[in-house]
């Protein structure tokens, strides 16, 4: 008896579970499809954009949020610095900056709609029935267009390609060189990727922009102390000088006589003669008649402005810390030679006697390029070698014993029409002058000397035409 009540108990359980069972089933079912109905062509619940629950909104709400989003962008600028200098600024608005709704739009709206039967369903019930938060990032877009012409031009103006080495020597000398110089290359793609990466920050914080267009250095392929056997490496000194108020020949006779020391190359060890290097000063030669000092006189001779070389490769000679075996001062102070520097830092040569010689003393051949600046009357003597550490100090001039300028010379000149008057030297008071030159190598002085000049007065001269 006690077994039936049992069963029957079980049974009627039974039927209450399948009962139950079935109004939950049936139960879900009818609140699938209500909300089924509701949802209709609206995005399905639980579907985040931005932490922003866009459930039972239609696709052109989402559009319009979106673009009223995007017009609170309009008036942010992105400026681009290149050297720490603003170099381009863009609007939003020029750059078509704004968030893409549409695309965020249509994943939203996919919720529910796959193609594929049995994930469609699954998403239905994970969304309808709060089971699962579907969240999506909305992304800001923009035009490049304009960041690519700004990125072509900018490499035209500031890429410059490597330039390799070149060493030529032929009969003794060097007849072209050129050391390495590093090239410069703008950072093209690592520009686009950062400009990507500041737009999407803008989603977080809707402010003006800088932009940094950064460069690398490119190196070149070919150094010089790859192609030459001589140990020249780099650039270790230069001389200056300026021969602002030559007349044209004495121009033309500087540069010409310029031209013989470039690509001259100076062993390691040995002396080096200016007077040797250039050979003879004749109209045989090139040179042209300018004005000299011959005998206390201004005159005319072949190679007026020889010395300004001459100057020049001493100011070369003492940048570079090297010994000075000969050097003469002019006689009195020439105005060329102080044009850009205190008296005293000259050097006057007059073959065969009087020259101007130094010693190399460095690790390698010593290389002269010559660079004439036509524009600005500069003269340049650049010395390439390898360096040894030498450290040079050269003091500044001390002048003293000073006298007036003698009163002003006047010379007949037959190859000026009666009546005319070119002065041709400027009036210099006399004075005597020294600097100190100094070189130190490893905590040793190496050269320990002073300069000295002493300078004649000198008169201002005038050429008096007597030609007819």
């Amino acid at each position: 008896m006690i077994s039936k009540n049992r069963n029957l108990k079980g049974n009627i359980l039974l039927t209450l579970m399948l009962v139950f069972g079935l109004i939950a089933i049936s139960t879900t079912v009818f609140i699938f499809l209500k909300n089924e109905k509701n949802i209709g062509n609206k995005i399905y619940p639980n579907v985040y954009l931005d932490n922003q629950n866009f459930g039972l909104k239609n696709k052109d709400e989402i559009i319009n949020y979106y673009n009223n989003k995007s017009s609170e962008l309009e008036n942010i600028r992105i400026t681009i610095f290149y050297a720490n200098e603003p170099v381009a600024s863009y609007s939003a608005q020029t750059l078509g900056i704004k968030y893409d709704g549409k695309t965020i739009a249509e994943r939203a709206f996919l919720i529910g709609r796959s193609t594929n039967l049995s994930s469609k369903y699954f998403q239905k019930i994970l969304s309808i029935f709060n089971l699962k938060r579907f969240n999506f990032e909305s992304q800001i877009e923009y035009d490049n267009s304009n960041i690519k012409d700004f990125l072509s031009q900018s490499e035209d103006k500031y890429n410059l390609p490597a330039k390799n080495a070149l060493f030529k020597f032929e009969k003794g000398k060097v007849v072209e060189f050129r050391k390495e110089s590093n090239g410069l290359k703008i950072k093209t793609n690592q520009f686009l990727s950062e400009i990507d990466k500041i737009v999407d920050k803008l989603k977080i914080d809707p402010a003006n922009k800088k932009i940094i267009l950064n460069s690398e250095v490119v190196k070149p392929e070919i150094k010089l102390s790859d192609i030459n056997e001589y140990g020249i490496e780099e650039f270790i000194a230069e001389g200056k000088s300026d021969y602002t108020h030559s007349i044209p020949q004495r121009i033309h006779n500087v540069i010409l006589a310029a031209s013989k020391f470039n690509g001259v190359l100076i062993p390691k060890g040995k002396e080096f003669s200016f007077n040797e290097t250039i050979g003879d000063i004749s109209s045989l030669t090139g040179y042209q008649p300018a004005y000299v000092i011959k005998e206390g006189k201004t005159v005319l001779g072949d190679g007026g402005g020889v010395c300004q070389v001459s100057t020049t490769l001493f100011r070369a000679a003492l940048n570079a810390g090297l010994p000075i075996v000969e050097r003469s001062a002019h006689a009195y102070r020439v105005g060329y030679y102080e044009n850009d520097s205190e008296p005293g830092f000259d050097a006057t040569v007059y073959g065969p006697t009087v020259d101007l010689k130094i010693k190399n003393d460095t690790p390698s051949y010593i290389l002269i390029e010559t660079e004439v600046d036509k524009e600005n009357n500069l003269l340049f003597f650049k010395l390439y070698g390898k360096k040894d550490g030498r450290q040079v100090q050269i003091s500044k001039a001390t002048v003293y014993d000073v006298v007036p300028a003698l009163p002003p010379k006047y010379q007949d000149d037959p190859t000026l029409k009666k009546g005319v008057t070119k002065q041709v030297d400027f009036p210099a008071g006399g004075a005597k002058a020294f600097f100190t030159y100094k070189v130190f190598q490893k905590d040793k002085t190496i050269i320990d000397t002073k300069f000295y000049s002493n300078f004649r007065p000198w008169a201002a001269v005038y050429l008096v035409g007597t030609a007819d």
